[in-house]
């Protein structure tokens, strides 16, 4: 087929406010390097990192709850999740949807036409298992908030399936993330997994992950999202901070909690596990300083696991899930790339159930 040599893209310009996000209709469009694939996006998914690392929301300087605004004193040393600066400008977005059209030398002219998602860790090939080595898709080097990307050929997954291409889009992060804090945490079939949050992406895929482990999921989840993450099969779903969270769990023995959220709520979550119980965390959209008690910690002898590098089988154990037809996708809106500003808004208002995603 014949490429054009510029695309649109949305670019990111620096720290900042939704204003640092700029709409290019002829940006030079990416050509792949040795082992690289070139991708046209079909669809490409929002999630919590993008606008993180917008706003500079992981530089320590900062203790409030993840927003969209920018964060002033934002220290310049540190406001990516690596802890590193960022180069800009930089086009964000890392859950592709989109096709091969072009491959680099040393990759096989066989993979054009391939419909693939994105493995959005990018590792070193000598060193693959090595997490210091490891760098994120949209982060350390451009991403999907354009029409064409490019993405080492290992990270650009083949996936057969009847999902849309903005269905595609919601699973590489949110699903891979949980995905990821499920094996850290190590739960079966014999687990009660308690999920915070449970109306968001991340939240929505432990949910359904967990219950695809066999395991007991209670979650919890505004009272006007209940209805739509009853859809996405928990056992039982409690308002999203009951008073009383002990109360209101009655019975249920809380083996693990995985969280996202943190927050004033924290302690409560804690405080619900049973005795060995584990706690896995790979987000903080309520806050991220919380009060820890540590006699809780130990006289409970619980665990806990921080989870963001995912293992490297991860993705691939996704990918054969929903080809497996065992776990759905839960789009909650579809907007035109040149209208990401407006999506970013709607994300970061945490009305909606499920992902959002943007089409070129």
């Amino acid at each position: 087929m014949s490429l054009p040599s510029t695309m649109r893209a949305m670019v990111t310009m620096g720290h900042g406010d939704l204003d640092q996000i700029v709409l290019h209709e002829n940006w030079p469009r990416p050509d792949p390097a040795a082992g690289e694939v070139l991708v046209r996006v079909l669809a490409c998914g929002l999630n919590n990192t993008d606008v993180n690392t917008r706003t500079g929301w992981y530089s320590k300087t900062v203790t409030d709850r993840t927003t969209g605004e920018a964060f002033e004193g934002v220290g310049e040393e540190d406001p990516t999740w690596g802890g590193k600066p960022l180069t800009f400008p930089r086009i964000q977005g890392a859950d592709v949807c989109g096709e091969i059209v072009a491959v680099g030398p040393g990759v096989d002219a066989k993979r054009i036409g391939e419909r693939i998602i994105s493995d959005n860790w990018l590792r070193d090939p000598d060193d693959p298992q090595n997490k210091d080595k490891t760098g994120y898709y949209g982060s350390e080097r451009d991403g999907g908030f354009a029409q064409f990307t490019t993405l080492p050929a290992q990270n650009a997954v083949p996936v057969v399936s009847d999902f849309s291409d903005a269905e595609l889009a919601t699973f590489s992060c949110s699903y891979s993330t949980a995905e990821g804090m499920l094996t850290r945490a190590r739960v079966t079939a014999a687990d009660t997994v308690l999920v915070p949050g449970a109306s968001g992406g991340v939240g929505g895929a432990l949910v359904q992950l967990a219950k695809r482990r066999g395991a007991r999921v209670i979650a919890l989840a505004s009272e006007a999202k209940h209805p739509d993450v009853a859809k996405l099969g928990p056992d039982r779903i409690l308002p999203r901070a009951p008073e009383d969270l002990r109360k209101a769990l009655g019975d249920e023995k809380i083996t693990v909690v995985a969280d996202v959220v943190g927050g004033d709520d924290w302690p409560n979550l804690i405080d619900s596990l049973e005795r060995g119980g584990r706690y896995t965390c790979s987000g903080a959209i309520a806050g991220p300083m919380v009060n820890f008690d540590l006699r809780t910690f130990y006289l409970r002898d619980l665990t806990f696991t921080g989870s963001t590098v995912i293992d490297p089988e991860v993705m691939q154990n996704l990918v054969r899930y929903i080809e497996a037809g065992e776990i759905k996708p839960a789009l909650a809106a579809t907007y035109p790339l040149s209208e990401l500003h407006a999506a970013q808004a709607s994300f970061i208002a945490k009305q909606h159930t499920g992902n959002i995603v943007v089409v070129p």
